[in-house]
């Protein structure tokens, strides 16, 4: 906590009290230093003095925290027969305040209380971000590190309103990635319009996409509206992007250009309002190089590039999705929830997964109809790759896939949580919720030294 205090007295005994109470105290003397640290932030509380001497007082560094940082409790120092400015100080956002002298008791549960809801604001905070994961987020499900990423930059560029690049194998979950970005954006109660720009016929494609009037070309007997009017207000969603013909792409780089299309055979120009998200399994730089997509429209469409990983490389997600998928295969059809074996688990982690997270869904659903027993076994599951060596036989290569996999994630998690406490043993503990011994006896059995953690 920041304590800003002139007199180095008072300054002293405030420190001594707060750090005999187990906290950590950065002291400053003047109002100057005090505005610059308030600002910088990275406090859970800043208890500041009301009268600071010459240059910035206790009001301009209670600004100076709330603007910067809301939801830090500020605690104002006031004189003895200061309480109208003590009154006008809460008025600007101090939590509290104590006339001094104070009575340590009393600065014992004041400080109790502040922390108290600063824990709360956080705790309500992960709570949000929780939920924002687990619905805001849709379908999509991840719990390592690779997809933590995906979802940190998903949460960052979704409330703007620029354009997105998805990137990733066929059945990463690209279609997914941008209904979130909808559905965690303003735009959410507009419409979400999606269009696979590799299924339309070549001669169709600028009519599906711009609509077109009556008699504008053969078997056009009436006016149609495009998907960049239907998503007027929305989200337009071009999949496979990489597969549009060259002739349209000019077209829709106009219409991104200028926010405004023409149908097929009309002469009137329509405005449209539409946030573009485009995916697409290509290497689209590659296309550029050899003179199939435009480069203009490359790096129109580029703004901000999302990476999805192939499902080889989060095998730490496999149970989460195995569970998803079941469990909404089992309330479609009404039947019980079927689980999954550690041999049948171990059995997905080593298969490469060329079709990723498509591909696996669609292996449980199809081993979940057919197999009789309420628990899936390696043999049930039909992954394109051959039959097991011999009914029951050996598992070790995939129980050593599987190992290895949740060893990666375990040390990835249990550095980042190290990291994000500073190395401190007992908090990391209680952050992940297990116990301190368990967790040193977890570093030890993955051969985590102190100086791993301790890198930036």
């Amino acid at each position: 906590m920041l304590v800003v205090e002139d007199e180095r007295a008072i300054q002293l005994a405030l420190g001594g009290l707060l750090k005999r109470e187990g906290h950590d105290v950065e002291p400053c003397l003047t109002g100057d230093e005090g505005l610059q640290r308030a600002r910088a932030g990275g406090y859970d509380l800043v208890l500041v003095d009301l009268s600071l001497g010459a240059g910035p007082d206790g009001m301009d560094v209670l600004r100076a925290s709330r603007e910067a940082h809301p939801d830090t409790p500020v605690v104002m120092l006031t004189a003895h027969g200061s309480e109208k400015v003590a009154v006008q100080a809460m008025k600007a956002g101090a939590e509290d305040y104590l006339p001094k002298p104070f009575d340590n008791d009393e600065l014992r549960l004041v400080v109790a209380r502040c922390l108290a809801r600063t824990r709360l604001v956080r705790e309500h905070g992960l709570l949000q971000e929780r939920v924002a994961r687990e619905q805001g987020l849709g379908a999509l499900v991840g719990r390592g590190a690779a997809m933590n990423r995906v979802f940190e930059q998903l949460l960052r560029v979704a409330e703007t309103d620029l354009t997105v690049l998805v990137r990733g194998e066929s059945g990463t979950g690209k279609e997914l990635v941008a209904q979130a970005l909808h559905q965690r954006s303003a735009r959410a109660r507009r419409p979400f319009v999606a269009v696979n720009c590799a299924a339309i016929q070549r001669e169709l494609v600028e009519s599906e996409l711009f609509g077109h009037e009556k008699g504008s070309f053969t078997g056009a007997s009436a006016r149609r509206v495009g998907r960049f009017e239907a998503a007027d207000g929305g989200t337009l969603f071009l999949d496979e992007v990489g597969d549009m013909p060259l002739e349209t792409q000019a077209k829709v780089l106009r219409a991104l250009q200028e926010r405004a299309i023409e149908r097929v055979g009309g002469s009137r120009t329509l405005p449209v309002d539409v946030r573009v998200v485009a995916a697409t399994h290509k290497d689209l730089e590659a296309e550029v190089s050899r003179g199939r997509f435009r480069q203009d429209l490359y790096y129109r469409l580029r703004v901000v590039v999302l990476q999805l990983p192939p499902l080889r490389q989060r095998l730490e997600d496999l149970p989460a999705l195995a569970e998803r998928f079941l469990g909404a295969l089992a309330e479609r059809l009404g039947r019980p929830r079927k689980a999954l074996s550690e041999a049948a688990l171990a059995r997905l982690a080593a298969h490469p997964f060329p079709g990723n997270v498509r591909e696996l869904r669609n292996a449980l659903e199809r081993a979940a109809v057919l197999c009789p027993s309420p628990v899936l076994g390696p043999e049930d599951l039909d992954l394109g790759d051959g039959p097991l060596s011999a009914p029951g036989g050996p598992l070790e290569p995939f129980m050593e896939a599987r190992k290895k996999a949740q060893e990666a994630f375990d040390r990835a998690y249990l550095l980042r949580a190290l990291r994000a406490h500073e190395g401190n043993i007992t908090r990391t503990a209680e952050a992940i919720g297990v116990f301190r011994q368990t967790l040193q006896q977890r570093l030890r059995e993955l051969a985590i030294a102190p100086e791993e953690w301790k890198e930036t």
